[in-house]
C-alpha cells in the first residue's frame, strides 16, 4: 500500500483529499503546512506528497526544496488556485511531478497519482540498470547509479528529464535502454506529450526516410496517400531512436540536419516542417570504431553524445540480480494474480552464476517462465529453463538433489526386458493377466490403464506433485495430464 502525505492548511480540502485517497486504498497522513510536512518526511517514508502552494510558516515551494534535498525519489504533486498557476509551473521545474488546479476532483487526482507512481516505477527498474552518466569535458565517466543507491539514479533521471538536449544510451541488447528512455521522458517536462519509439535496425533502408519524415502522395511506388512521419507525430514529445548505429550515412546526414535546424522535408515534398522533438538515441554499436572506418559520422555522434548514459551488461553486476528477481516476482505476482514468495536460495544462486547473454530482458523472460512452470509458492531450480540448467550453472551437489525426469521409456525398460518379457524384480507391479478356472484372461485396456496410472504417479513423485513441471518433464500435454489425474483419482498434493 502506497503511503501519501496530504499537506494543506484548508482543513476541509485536506480531509476531502484524505478520504478520497483512502477510498482508493492509499495509506494517508496529513500536515497543515510546509514545516510540518518536512518534519513528517524526516520521520516517515512516503511515496508521494500532495501539497498546496500557499500555506503559513513554510509555503509549498520552500517545502518542495527541502523534501527533494532529503529524498529525490518522493513524488510531489502541487495543488494550486488559478491565480497561483505560475508558482505551480515553477514547482514542476524544481522537481514536482505535476500540478492540479483547484477545485480538484478525486478522479483527476487519483489518475494523476497513478501516472506519477507508474513513472517512478520506471525509474526504480532503471535503477537496476545501473546507469553511468558522462558529464563535463574531462571525458571521465562518473558512476552515478547502482541498484542499492536509488537516490543517485533519481538524480540522473532528474538531470536528463529537465533539459532538451539529446541523450545517447549505450549498452548491449537487453540491458534496458528503452526503459531508461521512457523513465527520462515520463519524469520530465514532456511527460504529457507523446513518447514515440522507432527501431532503426528493423526498418529497411528504402523505407526509413519515409518512416521518420513522412511522404507525400505519389512520392514513390506504393505511396497512395500522404503520411506523417515519426518526427512530426512526436512533435512536443520525445522520439526514441533505437539502434541508431544501423542507419546509413545518407540518413545520418538528414538526421543531423533535423537535430541542428529542428526542420525536415517529407519525401516528395518541397515544404519544410518545423518540429520540437527531444531525441533519445540508443545503440549497442562501437561508435568509436565506426567513426574510424567511416560508417558513422563523427559530427552526428557528438551531436547525440551530449549526455551519454552507459548500461553495463548484467554479468558485470551480479549483485543486482537478487534485486531484479524480487522486482519481477512482484510484477508477475500482480500480472498472474499469484503469491509467489520469491526464488529459493539455490535457485537464486544459479541465477547469480549465470552469464545472462540476453541481460535484463532474458532475466525477465526467465522469471515469467518460472511462474508458468511452478505450481508452488517459490521458484525452484527445476522451474528454470533447460538451457540454464544444461549450461552447468547449477553445481554438482545441487544437480544431485534433483531427480532426473522419468519418461515413458524409462518405466517401460524397468518393466520389460529386451525380449519383451516382464522383469521379475521390477519396481512397478502390473497385472496383465488373470486365471479363472484354468482359463487365462487378458485385457489390453486394463493393462494400459495400469501402466498409465503408474507412469503418472511416478512422474508426480519425481516432480513433487507440480502439475506444470510434471507435464514438461514427462512430455505429457497439460490437459491430458489433468484428465488422467481425474480419471485415475490421483491426488497430486500427496506427492508434495
Amino acid at each position: 500500500m502506497h503511503k501519501v502525505l496530504v499537506v494543506d492548511d484548508d482543513k476541509v480540502l485536506q480531509q476531502s483529499v484524505k478520504q478520497a485517497l483512502e477510498y482508493h486504498h492509499f495509506n494517508v497522513d496529513v500536515a497543515d503546512n510546509g514545516k510540518e510536512a518536512v518534519g513528517a518526511i524526516y520521520r516517515e517514508k512516503y511515496d508521494l506528497v500532495v501539497m498546496d502552494v500557499n500555506m503559513p510558516e513554510m509555503d509549498g515551494l520552500q517545502a518542495l526544496t527541502e523534501i527533494k534535498k532529503h529524498d529525490k525519489s518522493i513524488i510531489v504533486l502541487i495543488l494550486t488556485a488559478y491565480s497561483n498557476v505560475s508558482d505551480a509551473v515553477r514547482a514542476v521545474k524544481e522537481g514536482a511531478f505535476n500540478y492540479l488546479e483547484k477545485p480538484i476532483t478525486s478522479d483527476n487526482l487519483v489518475a494523476l497519482i497513478k501516472r506519477a507512481l507508474k513513472a517512478r516505477s520506471m525509474v526504480e527498474t532503471t535503477a537496476f540498470s545501473a546507469p553511468t552518466l558522462s558529464l563535463g569535458n574531462d571525458g571521465e565517466d562518473k558512476f552515478v547509479g547502482e541498484s542499492n543507491s536509488m537516490q543517485k539514479v533519481f538524480d540522473v533521471i532528474s538531470k536528463l528529464a529537465q533539459v532538451k538536449t539529446p541523450v545517447l544510451i549505450r549498452g548491449e541488447s537487453g540491458t534496458g535502454k528503452e526503459l531508461v528512455a521512457k523513465a527520462i521522458h515520463y519524469n520530465g517536462s514532456r511527460k504529457d506529450n507523446k513518447f514515440v519509439a522507432v527501431n532503426c535496425g528493423a526498418i529497411s533502408e528504402n523505407l526509413i526516410e519515409s518512416e521518420l519524415f513522412g511522404h507525400e502522395k505519389g512520392a514513390f511506388t506504393g505511396a497512395d496517400a500522404r503520411k506523417i512521419g515519426k518526427f512530426q507525430y512526436a512533435d512536443g514529445g520525445t522520439l526514441f531512436l533505437d539502434e541508431i548505429g544501423d542507419i546509413s550515412p545518407t540518413m545520418q546526414v538528414k538526421l543531423l540536419r533535423v537535430l541542428q535546424e529542428k526542420k525536415f522535408t517529407p519525401v516528395g515534398s518541397n515544404r519544410e516542417i518545423s518540429v520540437d522533438v527531444r531525441i533519445i538515441a540508443a545503440s549497442h554499436k562501437p561508435f568509436e570504431d565506426m567513426i574510424k572506418d567511416g560508417s558513422f559520422r563523427e559530427d552526428l555522434f557528438y551531436r547525440l553524445n551530449v549526455l551519454p548514459v552507459y548500461l553495463p551488461p548484467l554479468r558485470d553486476r551480479s549483485s543486482d540480480i537478487p534485486h531484479l528477481v524480487n522486482y519481477y516476482v512482484k510484477y508477475f505476482n500482480t500480472v498472474h494474480a499469484l503469491n509467489v514468495r520469491g526464488a529459493a536460495p539455490d535457485t537464486l544462486e544459479a541465477m547469480v552464476k549465470y552469464s545472462w547473454p540476453g541481460n535484463i530482458r532474458e532475466l525477465r523472460n526467465t522469471i515469467e517462465h518460472c511462474f508458468i512452470m511452478e505450481s508452488g509458492d517459490q521458484l525452484t531450480l527445476s522451474s528454470l529453463p533447460q538451457q540454464m540448467r544444461a549450461d552447468g550453472q547449477v553445481s554438482e551437489d545441487q544437480s544431485n538433489e534433483q531427480e532426473a525426469p522419468m519418461d515413458f521409456q524409462d518405466i517401460k525398460n524397468s518393466v520389460f526386458d529386451s525380449d519383451g518379457d516382464m522383469v521379475s524384480n521390477s519396481p512397478y507391479q502390473f497385472t496383465f493377466a488373470t486365471q479363472e478356472e484354468g482359463v487365462v484372461k487378458m485385457d489390453f485396456q486394463v493393462a494400459k490403464d495400469q501402466f498409465e496410472k503408474e507412469f503418472i504417479v511416478q512422474a508426480l513423485k519425481i516432480n513433487k506433485g507440480k502439475i506444470n513441471q510434471t507435464a514438461l518433464n514427462a512430455n505429457i500435454p497439460k490437459k491430458t495430464l489433468l484428465r488422467k489425474i481425474e480419471k485415475y483419482e490421483i491426488i497430486p498434493k500427496d506427492f508434495y
